[in-house]
């Protein structure tokens, strides 16, 4: 059961190539470009690796189970979108709009969420090794059973989030900030 191609993927009758050569156009400034508007599209177990959604409009998108490594999706609005086991590792997020969306069991190591809406936000079971949440809004995000080794949460307010089962021995965490004591297990 391999990935679907962007080829064979459509979206409101339009093929999913031609959304994203218009889009890549509009990235551009050149003429006959159009911002992506993919609201909704079903782009689960679809190959997207590389590709470029700077600032696209991806409500509620599925993207379950898909390849989204090294993706450029800064400031995408991918508010309530589906990424459950998706592989995001090495993507862009940069000041993106995720509030409501699920990452959970999500590849998502070494990416940037610098500056992101992360409010209420599924991180549970997520690999998030080597990310950046600098300056991103987390709360009511639920981090419990993520690996979070070497993450980036200085000058990130985790006030309402859950970082319950989650080891942050490694990670780098904002000034003054005290981990919940969480069920220690015993040898």
């Amino acid at each position: 059961m391999g990935l679907r191609k962007p080829k064979s993927i459509k979206h409101n009758g339009k093929r999913l190539t031609d959304i994203l050569d218009a889009h890549e156009k509009f990235f551009r400034g050149r003429d006959g470009g159009t911002r992506a508007d993919l609201s909704g599209a079903d782009l689960s177990r679809a190959d997207l690796s590389g590709i470029n959604l700077s600032g696209a409009i991806l409500r509620n998108a599925n993207f379950a189970e898909s390849d989204l490594r090294k993706a450029k999706l800064p400031g995408a609005d991918l508010s309530a979108a589906n990424f459950h086991k998706a592989d995001l590792r090495g993507a862009d997020l940069t000041e993106a709009i995720l509030p409501g969306a699920d990452l959970s069991e999500a590849q998502a190591s070494g990416i940037e969420f610098f500056r992101c809406d992360l409010s209420n936000v599924n991180f549970q079971g997520a690999q998030l090794r080597n990310v950046n949440l600098r300056l991103a809004n987390v709360n009511g995000a639920k981090f419990t059973g993520a690996d979070m080794g070497v993450a980036i949460l200085r000058e990130t307010d985790l006030q309402g989030a859950d970082l319950s089962g989650v080891d942050l021995s490694t990670t780098l965490l904002p000034k003054g900030f005290t981990a919940p004591q969480s069920k220690q297990k015993t040898a």
